[in-house]
């Protein structure tokens, strides 16, 4: 990982995305036993169908923590200072998620800089949005 300092970001400089591997059942059901979320909508097709839904679906909080990398790919984990999101729109079985960002404020006071961070499926559907703010060496 390379060192980031705040001189060398503008605003609308982006962060290196990446893209996952198209979400499987093995990766929810993965996911339910590292997160202790066994919520039997995520891997039980029969209860999501008694549900109203077509499929399971995956956690909100895999794709949150998909952000979670993104950040930590940037920039070691003791430089986020905040890191939030809201959960748009449901993962689907399948959807390959691409998490990105951006700057869109700094703060040489501080030495922090804001970041727009989102996850979209293949077809460009946001999933997640939300911001991070990263303090950066000057």
């Amino acid at each position: 990982m390379q060192s980031i300092n705040l001189a060398d970001l503008d605003i609308g400089s982006e962060l290196p995305s990446f893209t996952t591997a198209p979400i499987s059942r093995l990766t929810l059901a993965l996911y339910c036993g590292a997160s202790g979320d066994h919520n039997p909508i995520h891997v039980d097709l029969d209860f999501a169908r008694k549900a109203g839904m077509p499929d399971v679906f995956a956690h909100g909080m895999l794709s949150m923590g998909y952000l979670g990398r993104l950040l930590t790919n940037w920039v070691p984990q003791e430089a986020i200072r905040h890191f939030s999101v809201r959960f748009v729109s449901i993962t689907q079985v399948g959807d390959a998620i691409n998490c990105s960002g951006k700057v869109v404020e700094k703060d040489p006071s501080t030495g922090t800089v804001r970041l727009e961070i989102t996850t979209r499926n293949q077809a460009g559907d946001i999933k997640l949005s939300g911001e991070a703010v990263i303090a950066l060496a000057a």
